[in-house]
């Protein structure tokens, strides 16, 4: 019966949306996720100083979070966009029910433009990804500081090595922890991650190549070591959601 109610309970707000364009559930999520961040922000530094490890695994999980929350709303809203539209505050995707055969419970999500419902168990993926990698991302960057600790007289030198180091070593083996992860999680096998890497490794390390190289100059450069991982962790919430955009629709 609990699953049942639940059940009914996330179909309603599947079906439901703020201004006719956004999906309330995913906004919901979205404003927790949003809300556990600022809680943790809040008091950072302390839990750090206590417990640096344990303080990043959770900050990289909830940010994860955040990024596939942002992927699903981006999906949804383009899947409702084109869907008649709606002028009501809070409305219901009607969709042209025949009332004398109701849907199965779970069906009226999947109705023509209704946007997919949000997807519990991809946000779950996101969240571990992020807290199971954030200890080898605490090693790496405690490695580049002393490889690399920035002199007095020329700092920048001794970023871009940081940053050099980063890119071509750090970057493509965390691609590879991504899909790797990603693709076993969701059930897939060697063939599934196989493709995977044919169809769009090579695209993602283009992409990050565009992106990540200025953010790393900046982040070695002014941020202090124990916001490191935070701050590429928040910026990183645009490049996640890509990335889920990404496995997605590799997925689909």
């Amino acid at each position: 019966m609990f699953t049942a109610t639940r059940r009914r309970v996330l179909d309603g707000l599947n079906r439901r949306y703020i201004y006719g364009r956004l999906p309330l559930l995913h906004t919901i999520i979205f404003l927790i996720e949003m809300a556990a961040a600022t809680r943790l922000a809040a008091k950072f530094n302390s839990y750090y100083a206590e417990k640096p490890v344990l303080t990043t695994m959770v900050t990289n999980a909830i940010l994860g979070g955040v990024a596939d929350t942002v992927a699903q709303l981006i999906t949804a809203f383009r899947t409702r966009a084109t869907a008649p539209q709606c002028d009501d505050f809070i409305a219901i995707e009607i969709n042209d029910l025949d009332k004398e055969k109701p849907p199965a419970l779970g069906e009226l999500g999947h109705a023509s433009h209704a946007p997919p419902p949000f997807d519990f168990e991809r946000l779950t993926r996101f969240m571990s990804y992020g807290f199971f990698m954030a200890p080898i991302q605490f090693k790496w960057f405690g490695f580049l500081s002393r490889v690399f600790p920035l002199a007095k007289k020329n700092p920048t030198v001794s970023a871009m090595k940081r940053v050099a180091f980063d890119q071509l070593l750090f970057a493509p083996f965390g691609l590879v922890c991504f899909f790797s992860f990603m693709t076993v999680a969701e059930g897939g096998g060697r063939r599934a991650l196989t493709r995977k890497f044919q169809d769009v490794y090579l695209p993602t390390l283009k992409a990050n190549y565009v992106l990540w190289p200025a953010v790393q100059i900046l982040n070695f450069r002014v941020v202090p070591i124990q916001f490191q991982i935070p701050f590429v962790s928040s910026v990183g919430i645009a490049w996640t959601a890509y990335l889920s955009l990404t496995n997605s629709a590799e997925e689909e």
